[in-house]
């Protein structure tokens, strides 16, 4: 990096913090690392669900486009760090990524060590998400100006790419995935199409000429299926497992996992560039390839530190990484940075390589917030761990209301329609039997997100080519992508067996 490279990313840094340390982003940041936190904690919901809850606050309270992207990445950050708390205290993940936690945390708990275990996790926590932030802020603009070189050929060869792995390497079953992609692009096409000004598949209902709000198709998807599950449940009431004794720091574990929890950030970060990998893979990369460099691997699975600090670097490295393909390409890296999409997009800001010279504050701000949101979590999470583990006690009779009344709030204060609330409901019920048949949500999302995008690509290649197919592998980037794109569904029907998540240990 020439002196030239370093002097502009020092005076964007600067551009970031003289945002990141006015007293409102700050005090947002912190709100969003506790609340984020807070829905980690809680076993089922996990950063996806947490952003898409509370998404639309940040319209009520009326903030712009810095402060909602920084009060929502903050929440994904905690959510990602509070995961960890009932893996180990309860054995169950409190979310996807956080199942490889359970392995060793949970023993580590049952040996008397379970503040060894979250202190420790805490750390991997830390340090995998500040080196992930650190990449994003070297590699985003490096990817930004590659950018530059995508035509309509390259960027719907990238949407195929994100629709691909995101099945592919995000699901068990990739018909299934595919299935989902194929709805979520259906559902796209629904409204006034902008090229011919003819209506598709609105039924005559004038509420869907300008076609579905993914902000009601998301929060529906996500808060309202979980609202529908719970109810199923009959509001089963969750206790901690774990006494909690005193917390203290071990300083001789994070020593001991010291370069454990370096290889885990590498491997994290690296899985999070993939579109569609995210935290799920980059927690269980490190996990395993953690088992298979160290000599002696036997006490992993019985409450060795190095099974918690792996994959807790992993799925936080994994979560800014994720972060990089969203803001210079606009394809979600994972399920959390889909949702985080669809809130740039309803704040007119359009991700891509533009925006790191259109809208640097938004960029920058972020960047220095993340970087001060990890300072901030590593503070709250020890000596607010008992608080937190609180919040596992909270009954369900308490908590659906409060998620209910967010969603329903949230919604018609944004978009002022009955019909909306109706239609959230809809996709609330439509999320419900995806989850009883085992369809995964985020393709139907990916495909509302992306679904007008790949079109408006596809019509302007073939314009381009006069109709020549062949266009769309004109040039070695979109050939590139539609090889990777094959390989990334294609791939995992065959490793399954490498892919397929071990079982915690009970």
């Amino acid at each position: 990096m020439d002196l030239g490279l370093i002097m502009e990313l020092f005076a964007n840094l600067s551009l970031g913090f003289s945002i990141a340390l006015t007293t409102t982003t700050l005090m947002l940041a912190v709100i969003g690392c506790i609340l984020g936190t807070m829905i980690g904690a809680l076993p089922g919901l996990g950063p996806t669900n947490g952003v898409a809850i509370l998404i639309p606050i940040s319209f009520t309270l009326g903030l712009d486009a810095t402060q909602a992207l920084v009060l929502m990445t903050s929440v994904y950050y905690g959510a990602m760090y509070g995961g960890r708390i009932s893996s180990i205290l309860l054995n169950i993940p409190g979310d996807e990524p956080a199942v490889m936690t359970t392995l060793d945390g949970y023993p580590m708990a049952k040996n008397g060590r379970a503040g060894d275990a979250l202190v420790l996790s805490g750390f991997a926590s830390f340090v995998g998400a500040f080196l992930a932030t650190i990449g994003l802020m070297l590699l985003a603009p490096m990817l930004a100006q590659v950018a530059f070189m995508f035509g309509p050929a390259e960027y719907f060869a990238l949407y195929l790419l994100a629709f691909c792995t995101l099945g592919g390497l995000g699901s068990n079953n990739q018909a299934k995935a595919a299935i989902s992609v194929c709805l979520g692009l259906g559902i796209a096409m629904i409204g006034v199409d902008s090229s011919t000004g003819m209506t598709r598949f609105t039924g005559g209902n004038l509420h869907l000429f300008d076609g579905i709000d993914f902000l009601v198709a998301i929060v529906g998807l996500f808060a309202i299926t979980e609202i529908f599950v719970f109810i199923e449940s009959h509001g089963k009431e969750t206790a901690i497992g774990v006494k909690l004794e005193k917390i203290s720091i071990p300083i001789k574990e994070i020593v001991y996992t010291r370069w454990t929890v370096l290889r885990g950030s590498c491997i994290g970060f690296v899985a999070g560039l993939l579109p569609g990998a995210g935290a799920s893979i980059g927690s269980f990369l490190a996990y395993m390839s953690e088992k298979a460099i160290v000599k002696d691997n036997s006490s992993f699975g019985k409450g060795d530190p190095r099974g918690v600090a792996a994959p807790e670097a992993g799925n936080n490295a994994a979560a800014g990484g994720a972060l990089i393909p969203m803001l210079t390409l606009g394809i979600p890296g994972s399920g959390t940075t889909a949702v985080l999409l669809a809130l740039l997009m309803t704040l007119n800001i359009t991700p891509g390589p533009l925006l790191f010279t259109e809208r640097p504050e938004v960029v920058w701000g972020l960047i220095a917030t993340l970087l001060i949101a990890n300072v901030m979590l590593l503070i709250l999470n020890v000596p607010l761990v008992k608080f937190f583990t609180k919040i596992l006690q909270v009954p369900a009779s308490i908590l659906l209301p409060g998620v209910t009344m967010i969603s329903f709030v949230g919604i018609y204060s944004l978009t002022g329609s009955h019909f909306d609330l109706l239609l959230m409901i809809g996709f609330g019920v439509l999320g419900y039997f995806l989850r009883k048949f085992s369809i995964p949500s985020v393709p139907v999302i990916l495909g509302i997100l992306l679904g007008g995008h790949m079109e408006v690509s596809l019509r302007r290649a073939m314009v381009l080519s006069d109709g020549d197919w062949t266009y769309l592998l004109s040039s070695p980037i979109s050939i590139g992508l539609w090889v990777a794109a094959i390989l990334g569904f294609v791939a995992p029907i065959f490793l399954k067996s490498i892919l397929k998540k071990p079982t915690p240990n009970q």
